[in-house]
């Protein structure tokens, strides 16, 4: 297994159009997300220079971010947002009049009305922490990012544009493949790489609620990594979601080759096939990438 690990933040954009398809997540997934991109790089900051900690402790109404939403404001430049708008401006502002030593307060209230030139009609109240470096030990304590675990067999075009579209996302990536050398040398964080020959037999170990992506360069090798997501599935019911790559009549054969192996209608039917969010139709790797991305979030 190889354990490979960057700071590259590619397809930023491609994560903003899978939010949008995605729907309304819920914050603690959003917050989750927030996390994933910029935390670690706010941090290795933070060792450098003091900072102010802003954080959204409570939330009334419409409001652009929920609670335990942060940012990281340091004297020139922030790391993460709390919703933009004069609502940002006004926090930024305050934070580095405590950054220059300036007498404030570290708590303020907000509405969202005309006073501050937005319509959203809710009301925030935010926290503002002082940090410097010998604070680090207890904020990566308590600023963990939460990612939900995801096995993606299969290190082809669209395997590699999808590993990059969710990079910035909440998931564990454990990449396999039967293939020896697949896996290219800049893997994004939060990626596992692992060669498995019988690829099938990585099922057995994945870590419990895992979602899996199913996309090999056999359909033979689909069919025995499918098999052993129902046997799993059966013995223990811990795989929420299990998508294949392909086409009606690949699906059609797939489906037939299950009944024949003793599978139920039922048991068959946890396999998501083909995979991503309606209405997407082109074929290139980026583009199925963000379908299917989009389709993994709805499913949290």
């Amino acid at each position: 297994m190889c354990h490979v690990r960057c700071d590259s933040l590619a397809y930023s954009a491609f994560a903003r159009v899978i939010v949008a398809l995605a729907g309304r997540l819920g914050e603690s997934l959003m917050n989750d997300w927030n996390f994933v991109n910029w935390i670690n790089e706010a941090w290795m900051r933070v060792t450098r220079e003091p900072a102010v900690l802003v954080t959204v402790v409570a939330t009334k109404g419409s409001v652009p971010r929920g609670a335990g939403t942060l940012m990281v404001v340091f004297a020139q430049g922030e790391l993460g947002t709390i919703g933009g708008g004069h609502l940002e401006f006004q926090a930024l502002a305050h934070a580095r009049l405590i950054l220059s030593g300036q007498p404030v307060p570290n708590h303020l209230s907000q509405v969202l009305g005309p006073s501050l030139g937005q319509c959203c009609g809710g009301a925030v109240d935010l926290s503002f922490e002082p940090v410097n470096a010998a604070d680090l030990p207890r904020l990566r304590e308590q600023w963990v990012p939460q990612r939900s675990p995801l096995a993606l067999f299969g290190g082809g075009h669209v395997g590699k544009a999808l590993v990059q579209t969710l990079a910035p996302l909440p998931f564990a990536v454990r990449w396999v493949d039967s293939r020896d050398e697949i896996f290219p040398p800049d893997v994004p964080s939060g990626v596992d790489c692992e060669h498995s020959n019988p690829v099938q037999a990585a099922v057995a170990d994945l870590a419990p609620g895992s979602r899996v992506l199913i996309m090999s360069f056999s359909h033979a090798e689909d069919l025995d990594i499918v098999i052993a997501c129902l046997k799993r599935q059966r013995e223990q019911g811990d795989l929420p979601f299990v998508g294949l790559i392909g086409s009606q009549t690949k699906w059609a054969t797939f489906r037939h080759r299950l009944e024949d192996r003793g599978f139920s209608a039922e048991e068959i039917a946890h396999i998501t096939c083909p995979i991503g969010v309606p209405g997407i139709t082109g074929k290139e790797p980026e583009v199925i990438a963000v379908a299917v991305a989009a389709q993994l979030l709805q499913s949290l």
